[in-house]
């Protein structure tokens, strides 16, 4: 750190040739008509000496400098999310790009911030991601240059990339028609501001657009919905105690994710009986738990590291303003079987 940096000027005089040279075949110029033994000069100076490229010149000549900003609210900190930023590191690293990462935690201020500092930096464009896959305010700042949007929509000429919640939807629904429940299939996790509040979530209506399209198409409706307050498993654990109090109960259950799941299995468990052999469940999300509850829980999988790849291609390669909508696999495990 303390010393001088090397240059090229050096490099070129390690090896005996001209500064021009040594620049070209560092850069891989085709056509330079040096010899074999010329070129392996210039790399064996540079390895000698240390060279490192100033990318910071470089910049100033190719407008490039190999950096993209990553600039999320709690995906960072989030075990639930922070698939998106393996996914975008790896597929950066492969096209010898660096991500530099900015957490907002919702502030404003600092995203402001943030990405006025990023963009400083002259990265060669911005993924702007969310948590939670809803409707974001996009700061004016990123539409001045190259962006994505990352599990989350926006403007209509601005690309984005989610998970396909709405196929997801119907996956899981094929899953217990498959195995024969057709008239007392319950949604676990209904929410109307969920559904209805794209700033809130888009899920919630892609999942529940894809279940009731499903079933239409089976000549069925929903059997019973449970209204849930928020996805986490106490509200999953009310609603199966509602749906069990009714005259007739669900043969099957979606739960709206994972979390509502493990509230359903222990309310189940609770009420004396069994999942699959009374109640088959299928949720969302494959939470690192789903596959840990016994039986092992059957979800549609959260792609998060193949949306935060696709993000960076998209950045990278170009992109249209149609979404790109990232499969989500159906995690087969035991909590699905026979009505009984």
């Amino acid at each position: 750190m303390g010393r001088d940096r090397v240059t090229l000027a050096d490099v070129a005089r390690r090896a005996g040739l001209s500064k021009t040279a040594a620049s070209m075949v560092l850069n891989g110029r085709e056509g330079t008509r040096l010899s074999a033994e010329a070129h392996q000069r210039v790399f064996k100076a540079a390895e000698e000496l240390g060279y490192r490229p100033n990318i910071a010149a470089r910049s100033l000549r190719t407008r490039k400098t190999a950096t993209i900003a990553f600039v999320s609210d709690i995906v960072a900190t989030t075990r639930f999310a922070s698939g998106l930023i393996r996914g975008a590191l790896d597929a950066a690293r492969e096209r010898d790009h660096v991500l530099l990462i900015a957490e907002t935690q919702g502030d404003a201020a600092f995203e402001q911030f943030a990405i006025e500092a990023m963009l400083d930096r002259q990265v060669d464009g911005v993924i702007y991601a969310a948590m939670q896959s809803r409707q974001l305010t996009v700061p004016p700042a990123l539409l001045t240059g190259p962006a994505v949007l990352l599990n989350a929509i926006g403007p209509d000429d601005l690309p984005c990339v989610l998970p396909d919640d709405e196929q997801a939807g119907r996956s899981v629904t094929t899953a217990l028609l498959q195995q024969g429940h057709h008239d007392r299939i319950a949604v676990i996790g209904r929410n109307r501001l969920k559904e209805r509040n794209a700033e809130v979530s888009i899920a919630a209506e892609s999942r529940m657009r894809g279940i009731r399209a499903t079933l239409a198409e089976a000549g069925r409706t929903v059997f019973a919905d449970a209204f849930c307050q928020e996805w986490l498993p106490e509200f999953g654990y009310r609603a199966i105690r509602s749906l069990l109090r009714r005259p007739t109960g669900p043969t099957a259950v979606i739960c709206m994710n994972d979390r509502l799941a493990f509230g359903a299995y222990q309310a189940i468990a609770d009420a004396g009986l069994s999942v699959p052999g009374d109640i088959s469940v299928v949720a969302f999300d494959d939470d690192p738990i789903a596959a840990w509850l016994r039986p092992g829980l059957t979800t549609a999988a959260l792609p998060h590291e193949q949306m935060g790849r696709r993000a960076v291609e998209l950045l990278l390669d170009g992109h249209t303003a149609v979404p790109c909508l990232v499969p989500m696999p159906l995690r087969r495990r035991k909590s699905i079987a026979p009505p009984p």
